[in-house]
């Protein structure tokens, strides 16, 4: 396995550029956890490069992800972003994103920031796990459990164990680069 070339991005220049600059790598911005939290839940049932193709419509259409202004959206915004064909145009998928973002602000609220809260899940520090290859690489742990479960009890949509741990990987609570990757850390 080369130091250059990880197998989880494969050839796709679109994939390794996100995996070389932004997976895996400790996300302690809000508004930056929103926006990974809503585009992991967009992905759910899809390919992960399908979202990174419309991120930038994501992002312009979801007020760059500003908790404060999605979760004021109202019928007729949603009905908008139903009709554009730059995203993924799920009912469910669109409407988690506003009450994710309702969600989100009373965290926000209760704990001083999300990053606290979320960071709590791995006491403040990113595990590095020493995966020899990507099929060692589990789909959800037991933290990713615990974080689904207590995100859905406090009303959040589109956080199973999956879409945890892919979130946790995306903003670096986890990392789970292989040994001969260059990012490889253990």
């Amino acid at each position: 396995m080369s130091l250059e070339r990880c197998p989880w991005a494969g050839s796709d220049p679109l994939m390794q550029a996100y995996h070389d600059q932004q997976w895996g790598v400790p996300v302690h911005d809000d508004r930056m956890l929103f926006e990974m939290l809503s585009l992991e839940g967009a992905q759910a049932g899809l390919s992960w490069r399908s979202i990174l193709q419309r991120r930038a419509a994501y992002q312009e259409l979801f007020d760059n992800f500003e908790p404060e202004i999605v979760a004021c959206y109202d019928e007729a915004r949603i009905a908008a972003l139903l009709g554009d064909a730059r995203i993924i145009r799920n009912r469910g998928k669109i409407r988690s994103v506003v009450s994710n973002a309702q969600a989100f602000l009373q965290v926000q609220a209760e704990y001083g920031s999300f990053d606290r809260y979320l960071w709590a899940f791995v006491d403040g520090e990113a595990r590095l796990n020493c995966f020899q290859r990507m099929e060692d690489v589990p789909a959800e742990t037991e933290e990713s459990r615990g974080l689904a479960a207590d995100l859905k009890g406090r009303g959040f949509r589109f956080v199973g164990p999956t879409i945890c741990y892919a979130w946790m990987q995306s903003c670096g609570l986890v990392n789970d680069h292989v040994a001969g990757c260059f990012r490889y850390r253990c």
